[in-house]
């Protein structure tokens, strides 16, 4: 009997991979490059890996971990988790936030269209 994988969607690049259940987000997100960023290696110590789960989202992921609980604090409660630590239940989508250093960059270069837009 064949049971179906779930599948996690790493947003807003719609990066898709199926997954055994209870994989790490962490793991899957480097499976397909989805640009989750670690400097702990996995292991909660660092906060880089973050990802976003909206509220409909939650529950395909186990239940946070205590590690998770005291790193994030209230910041669980707006959809945040830890990818090296939330494991896939069912099919999800999370959101991945950009990068500083490339936020920076798009904004720099926004700028400077702008200002040359106006010469």
């Amino acid at each position: 009997m064949s049971k179906e994988r779930p599948v996690v969607t790493f947003l807003p690049d719609q990066l898709k991979i199926a997954v055994r259940p209870g994989t790490t987000l962490l793991d899957a997100a480097k499976r397909v490059h989805a640009g989750v960023r670690t400097r702990c290696g996995g292991v909660a110590g660092c906060l880089m890996c973050k990802v976003n789960v909206a509220p409909d989202q939650a529950g395909f992921l186990k239940e946070p971990t205590d590690a998770e609980r005291y790193k994030l604090g209230p910041l669980l409660d707006a959809g945040a988790r830890l990818s090296c630590q939330a494991r896939v239940l069912a099919d999800v989508a999370v959101t991945v936030p950009e990068d500083p250093l490339k936020a920076a960059i798009r904004k720099k270069l926004a700028e400077q269209e702008e200002d040359d837009w106006f010469l």
